[in-house]
């Protein structure tokens, strides 16, 4: 007997069905789209329990948190970055490390946070999973969660609860596959810039080929004859959607521009971390190896080193990298 084997998640067979039928969909369909992804979460959770609002954030920083979709009661909710307190929902999350039911306090820690959705309305009943990222030393971090929200109590129970959690689970793994790809994939000798560098050139020619795609559908939905109104209407139905993408996705860009600078940073050396803030300053060569006490050759040894984790050739990219995780 196989010890190891997990045990079969607790859930009941219409619920299994459903999330049997969201992987093979997720699987094929929505690996580099994230909002497609929240979107479709979404919706199976709705297949499982009454969802009014739903959300996704990820923690930025010490105190932020960066929501790049969230829903309430079918209206797309803009993105939106928010600072958290000590007694709020994220702050419990990262203390408790669980998932968190509005059943354990009433609500009284979800209530103390910022609201979402319609703030005339208080949730009755809410489920929020954190989202677990492996970490160093073999402990999980985490960095996000997803959170389900009903205007009618006792709207979760335990069934829903773990399809939720499964559900995280595995958004965390198609995350973390993808985090994964992109670091293999910059580690491939490198052209004029690092594959995981974010720059301004790749965020504008994002936008133009968005706002082209845009263009193309306002384009077609001038050109139906008088009277085709539900045709028209369908074109802006595609315009709404694509707005609502364009808005998680720069959301989700700007995550990587606030986390990219820290993580890359991480990943050098105490001793070349030394080098990579005096670059900051500008320092040359010579310059380095005075300041820090070692030879010129073990200068150049750190900034090869530097630039290959940061996948970068010019070490004024480095230092504006470095620039912007030391004004965090």
């Amino acid at each position: 007997m196989n010890s190891d084997k997990p045990a079969p998640l607790r859930v009941d067979a219409e619920t299994a069905i459903i999330l049997r039928e969201a992987y093979h969909k997720i699987q094929s369909l929505y690996r580099g789209d994230h909002y497609g992804l929240y979107d479709y979460v979404r919706a199976v959770c709705a297949k499982i329990a009454r969802v009014d609002t739903f959300y996704v954030g990820f923690l930025h920083g010490t105190n932020r948190v960066r929501f790049p979709y969230g829903y309430d009661s079918g209206t797309y909710l803009d993105p939106d970055t928010h600072n958290f307190g000590p007694n709020g929902q994220t702050a419990w999350l990262l203390k408790h490390r669980q998932t968190y039911r509005f059943a354990y306090d009433n609500g009284a820690v979800l209530h103390t946070g910022v609201q979402f959705g319609d703030l005339s309305r208080l949730s009755a009943d809410a489920v929020t999973v954190p989202i677990f990222r492996a970490g160093e030393g073999g402990t999980d971090r985490l960095f996000g969660m997803l959170s389900m929200h009903s205007y009618e109590p006792n709207s979760y129970d335990d069934n829903a609860v773990r399809a939720f959690e499964w559900l995280s689970g595995f958004v965390a793994r198609v995350l973390t596959r993808e985090g994964e790809d992109a670091e293999a994939l910059r580690r491939l000798p490198a052209g004029d810039e690092g594959q995981n560098l974010l720059t301004s050139d790749r965020v504008m020619e994002y936008l133009g080929h968005q706002i082209a795609s845009l263009r193309a559908i306002a384009v077609e939905a001038m050109a139906e004859p008088e009277g085709s109104g539900p045709a028209v209407q369908g074109h802006l139905s595609r315009l709404v959607r694509a707005t609502e993408q364009i808005q998680s996705e720069l959301m989700e860009m700007m995550l990587d521009t606030d986390q990219g600078p820290e993580r890359r940073y991480a990943t050098l050396t105490k001793a070349q971390q030394g080098v990579a803030v005096l670059l900051v300053d500008g320092f040359d060569n010579d310059q380095l190896a005075a300041e820090l006490g070692i030879s010129l050759n073990t200068v150049k040894t750190h900034l090869s080193a530097i630039l290959k984790k940061y996948g970068m050739v010019h070490r004024a990219q480095v230092a504006d990298d470095v620039r912007k995780y030391l004004a965090r």
